[in-house]
């Protein structure tokens, strides 16, 4: 099924599906999409509930383009099974378990067998090596640790790939810059806009990024822009390559950008089957180079199998380069739903509103507005007092409020308490979220 690689391919430290032609990464979808569609219908009722409802079975499944007869999965499919219902394997042969974040304690909850993580850690492993990481390079990896995926995701990439990993893990930006300083780190794996802090306080303290030892950052978990790039890379001297990934789907891993081309994210393909949807009409595959929502296939996960995930992510597909066989992720250019990202955190205006009305004085009458006066995204939330709430009471409130969002949702951002009455009210769907930065 794989061609030989090539002398320079071998060199390289390459997996064989790397190079593979994309008529042989097809045909090895297609057996691979067969296999676990026909996994998933046997051993998770949710799949064979909803394949049942929807008239179809994994017999219908001969070529790929069948794959659009069958449901979609998507976030509250993982809520309504917490925590284990959509595992696939029994409890000993789940070797570990992530979880996101929830509003009501209601995570989505991602298991990973022994052969899962082989299988992430080799998949993580070609992102970094694709961006310019490579064996015996130092790997200063500030991606938080924990549930997240991002933190061990990244570790265990890293480690696969051979090289020295500090698990610093986020935060503590002064004692990021005393690390970089001392163990002289040739890579760093974080958020884009953390990078852009820790750049910021290392020259608040008289310091020159660019004299760091650093030489290929790898960054991810949150949109970034061209612009970004090009800002981290000035200011570090370095290479700046995007990762994607989400829990999930896999966690970071699922695709990687080249330090030779810097276009995009490389889908590994011969893991994950890429559908681009219309956002607003998800009975419509489009074709590549189409915008739209993509939505993603898992093709060898064994505890917990994901079809047709949903990810709400707005891109298009694009011929490989660096992989011709692989196709490309453009850029994210936003969601189709209303969560925001904001400097690496997902947030969601029913997490405002659930923290919001824990807090006495304030109303359940609020909105977002995200703004750019900077480099960076700020979030300002702009909720009603309550009638009878006083302005000394107000101005607590806000300090509460802004304490809550940021202990059990992780971002920063500025209240602003204002009048009853004074914010618009719904006349059908009320918009929340105003975004304000300048395209």
């Amino acid at each position: 099924m794989t061609e030989t690689l090539s002398t320079t391919d071998a060199t390289l430290g390459l997996d064989p599906e790397e190079t593979m032609s994309r008529d042989q990464i097809e045909a090895l979808q297609l057996k691979r999409l067969q296999d676990t569609v026909a996994y998933a219908y046997e051993r998770v009722p949710l799949y064979r509930e909803k394949y049942d409802a929807a008239g179809v079975h994994p017999r219908d499944l001969k070529e790929l383009s069948d794959l659009a007869k069958f449901p979609y999965t998507d976030k509250e499919d993982l809520r309504r099974s917490y925590p284990f219902g959509m595992f696939a394997v029994p409890q000993e042969q789940v070797a570990r378990i992530h979880a996101s974040s929830g509003t009501t304690g209601r995570a989505t909850v991602v298991g990973y067998t022994q052969q899962d993580l082989d299988d992430w850690a080799k998949l993580g492993a070609r992102c970094l090596r694709i961006a310019g990481v490579t064996p015996g390079m130092k790997v200063h990896n500030a991606y938080g640790y924990g549930l997240f995926t991002g933190g061990l995701g990244a570790h265990g990439a890293a480690e696969r790939l051979g090289t020295t990993v500090i698990p610093m893990s986020g935060g503590q930006t002064e004692k990021q810059i005393t690390l970089i300083q001392d163990f002289q780190p040739d890579a760093i794996l974080c958020t884009p806009t953390y990078l852009l802090t820790i750049g910021d306080a290392m020259q608040r303290a008289g310091l020159d990024p660019r004299k760091t030892s650093l030489k290929v950052g790898v960054l991810g978990a949150e949109p970034w822009t061209e612009e970004m790039r090009h800002e981290l890379e000035e200011m570090f001297a370095i290479d700046a390559c995007d990762i994607y990934g989400l829990s999930e789907v896999m966690g970071p891993g699922v695709a990687g950008e080249s330090q030779q081309t810097k276009d995009g994210c490389h889908i590994w393909e011969d893991h994950f089957r890429p559908e681009i949807v219309d956002a607003f009409d998800d009975t419509k595959v489009l074709g590549d180079g189409e915008h739209g929502e993509i939505v993603f296939t898992a093709l060898t996960k064994q505890a917990l199998p994901i079809i047709r995930y949903r990810t709400h992510d707005l891109t298009r597909l694009l011929p490989g380069t660096a992989r011709p066989g692989h196709r490309r992720m453009g850029r994210i250019t936003g969601r189709s739903d209303d969560m925001i990202i904001l400097r690496g955190v997902n947030l969601f205006p029913s997490q405002i509103e659930e923290l919001a009305l824990t807090v006495a004085g304030l109303s359940p009458h609020f909105q977002l507005e995200i703004t750019r006066p900077g480099r960076m995204d700020e979030l300002a939330v702009k909720i009603e007092r309550r009638d009878d709430c006083t302005t000394d009471r107000a101005l607590a409130a806000a300090g509460e409020l802004q304490k809550l969002i940021k202990i059990h949702v992780g971002s920063s951002c500025r209240i602003d308490v204002v009048d009853p009455e004074s914010l618009p009210r719904s006349v059908g769907k009320l918009k929340r979220i105003h975004d304000l930065r300048t395209p």
